[in-house]
């Protein structure tokens, strides 16, 4: 009687259910081939690539241009997008919260009109900038280090930082910032203790999205950087490439071991993603 209820309970899947799994199964053979090609390639010798088939398997799987490129200055170049990451998110998220804290909050004239130059400088292509950034660094005296990066990299972040976090912390009740207020905090007190604690959804949601973006920036390190001491893991491509040639399969080991951190980040923070995004649709 149990089994027969069971398997009258358990509903057929809808044709929507169908079309979307059929979806997602296109959809990971479409993000999953490219990386299944790295991992191909990466296993290979660079005579075996030339004159093997691009689809073929390694004759003999082995780690040879792994532990070639980790015997290399890759780690030098790791330590580097690692430093300008953390300065650049930290930096970036105080700022950010900071910033939309009282255009969330506070009722005051210029409200409006400063939240609306900050979204129209979400439309401005960054890369416009790159002569001017390049000349601001060059007579700030850092360029070629690291901190010749981490200031493009907050400063055309803030825009759309700002944007997400105004609409996540509008919908913060206001009784709990008001109750606040009857305690005796005053605005400063009460942005530290109750709103900034209560934003670390939005925040963790913009740290990870921020953070794939800055670990990717390819332009500016190139513009604003010329030696190995300053690059970044983008740049550090250029170790494995000659005049008339460049050896893929030991680039195809340094891509998957630069995409490593930001796959594990997403594993890790995909759900404090999904809320943190969802938390601000619904709150904005």
């Amino acid at each position: 009687m149990e089994k027969g209820t069971l398997k009258k309970n358990k509903k057929p899947l809808s044709p929507y259910s169908i079309l979307a799994l059929a979806f997602g199964i296109v959809w990971l053979v479409i993000a999953g081939g490219p990386f299944y090609y790295l991992i191909l390639i990466s296993m290979k010798s660079q005579g075996e690539f030339l004159t093997g088939s691009l689809f073929q398997l390694p004759e003999h799987f082995n780690l040879t241009n792994f532990v070639t490129v980790l015997q290399g200055d890759f780690l030098k170049y790791f330590f580097n997008s690692i430093l300008v990451l953390l300065i650049s998110l930290v930096l970036l998220l105080f700022i950010s919260a900071c910033a939309a804290y009282p255009l969330s909050r506070m009722k005051f004239k210029l409200n409006r009109p400063l939240y609306g130059i900050i979204v129209a400088a979400m439309s401005i292509p960054i890369y416009i900038t790159l002569i001017p950034v390049f000349t601001m660094s060059i007579r700030a005296g850092v360029y070629d280090s690291i901190f010749a990066l981490i200031g493009p990299n907050v400063a055309f972040n803030l825009p759309i930082s700002i944007f997400i976090l105004t609409g996540f912390m509008q919908g913060i009740s206001k009784e709990m910032e008001e109750a606040a207020e009857i305690d005796g905090c005053g605005k400063f007190k009460t942005f530290f203790s109750v709103i900034f604690p209560l934003s670390k959804a939005g925040m963790a949601t913009l740290a990870i999205y921020n953070g794939v973006v800055i670990w990717n920036e390819f332009v500016f390190a190139m513009v604003l950087t010329q030696t190995a001491k300053a690059r970044t893991l983008p740049l550090a491509i250029w170790d494995y490439q000659g005049q008339y040639t460049m050896n893929i399969p030991l680039i195809m080991a340094l891509l998957i071991l630069s995409s490593l951190p930001v796959i594990l980040l997403y594993v890790f923070g995909q759900e404090k993603l999904v809320k943190g995004m969802m938390a601000g649709a619904v709150k904005g």
